[in-house]
């Protein structure tokens, strides 16, 4: 075969290889067949979405149920069948309670790196059990559990499972930090208190702890309970950093903290404003200080708080990066604009020498937008900067 043709067949294959690809996404273990096209699919035929998989800068998680949102992002984060390529162990969270599965992500960081699988109280949804078997967690240790249980999430009997409980969410909270620190060997110096009540202003939380370490316990609007304050403790005066501004959790809370540690407020309001303010924050090695361009971001719907959770691995690996949420209609909030122009790369010679952001899109777009996708994979794209006549 001639050295063009054999290159037009390797392209061909390649390109037949992506499309199988972008469809499989288009399923995502919800069964959708269909993409932004509206296109019909024929019984046992898949309609591949552009820009609704994947697009230049954006990767899209295309799922609608929690459950799977969870089980995709599990599966991104361990593709591989080796040992080395599966998780030690998988947490299983309580669907019912988005509490958990956002105190929960803080398994995800070191030393597990233990991702998050979500069950609907007693029963294991099919894309849950998939996903578990694809993982297959190997176990920390000789001893140590393949699933981490919380609360009153359902758990394989086939699987050696540890469970941390808690009569509400406080304790549960305070019973993983507990759990987090053994592990790791140490107490983090750092804690992240969200509100119990808000959940979209707890979602970001999530994804800082399965990145960090720094478990996130939980407050109410005017009185910090018991068992947040004795988990504090234990912390032996950390860094506390309360979520949210003060119409969530109020300046009464923060007086309640103060002799507990050194206390600072991160938050505003709505609650994009608030996940944008968490991500452009940096106090020494807390936070993520994404300021500039070169980082990864994901993005959810701002109703969907299961999902903070569920995709906060994509933030704790990859190109890591915080996360930020959409309004309720799958649109892009006009301050998420304003921080993506904010955080662009640019050029002045060669793109090729540039840094690059990437964003991972959650649910399907009914949860974000095909609009939204593309106007974020725009405000990504690295760009020439262009200086004025002016400029000396």
């Amino acid at each position: 075969m001639q050295l063009p043709a054999l290159r037009h067949s390797l392209l061909l294959a390649c390109a037949v290889l992506l499309a199988l690809a972008v469809a499989s996404c288009g399923r995502a273990g919800d069964g959708a067949t269909t993409g932004s096209s509206g296109a019909q699919a024929a019984p046992g035929e898949t309609v591949a979405a552009i820009p609704s998989a994947a697009t230049k800068n954006t990767t899209r998680v295309w799922a609608s149920s929690p459950a799977s949102i969870a089980a995709a992002a599990a599966r991104a984060v361990y593709p591989g069948a080796r040992p080395s390529q599966r998780p030690l162990s998988v947490v299983l969270a309580d669907s019912a309670s988005w509490q958990s599965t956002i105190a929960g992500a803080v398994l995800m960081a070191a030393p597990l790196h233990a991702p998050m699988l979500l069950t609907e109280g007693a029963q294991i949804p099919a894309a849950t059990q998939s996903a578990l078997s694809a993982l297959a967690p190997t176990g920390a240790g000789k001893d140590g559990p393949q699933i981490i249980r919380l609360g009153s999430a359902a758990s394989p009997t086939t699987l050696k499972s540890l469970s941390i409980g808690g009569d509400d969410p406080f304790t549960l909270a305070a019973n993983v930090d507990a759990y987090q620190a053994r592990i790791a060997g140490r107490w983090s110096r750092s804690i992240v208190i969200a509100s119990s009540d808000s959940p979209e202003m707890a979602m970001p939380a999530a994804a800082w702890a399965a990145k960090s370490g720094d478990s996130v316990l939980f407050s109410g609007r005017d009185a910090l309970p018991a068992a947040t304050a004795s988990a504090i403790k234990a912390h032996g005066k950390p860094k506390i950093y309360i979520l949210g501004p003060s119409s969530t959790i109020s300046e009464n809370v923060a007086k309640q903290l103060a002799p507990l540690g050194q206390v600072t407020r991160v938050g505003a309001n709505p609650a994009s404003a608030n996940a944008i303010a968490f991500a452009r924050f940096r106090d020494g090695d807390f936070g993520w200080g994404v300021i500039d361009p070169g980082h990864g971001l994901v993005f959810t719907n701002v109703g969907a708080p299961l999902t903070a959770a569920g995709a906060a691995p994509l933030s704790a690996s990859g190109s890591y990066g915080p996360l930020l949420l959409v309004g309720r209609d799958g649109s892009l909030p006009p301050d998420v604009t304003n921080y993506l122009r904010d955080i662009r790369p640019g050029y002045s010679s060669d793109p090729v020498r540039g840094v690059y952001n990437h964003a991972w899109i959650i649910g399907d777009p009914a949860a974000v937008s095909d609009r939204a996708q593309a106007t974020i994979d725009s405000l990504l794209e690295i760009a020439p900067i262009t200086r004025s006549a002016a400029t000396p």
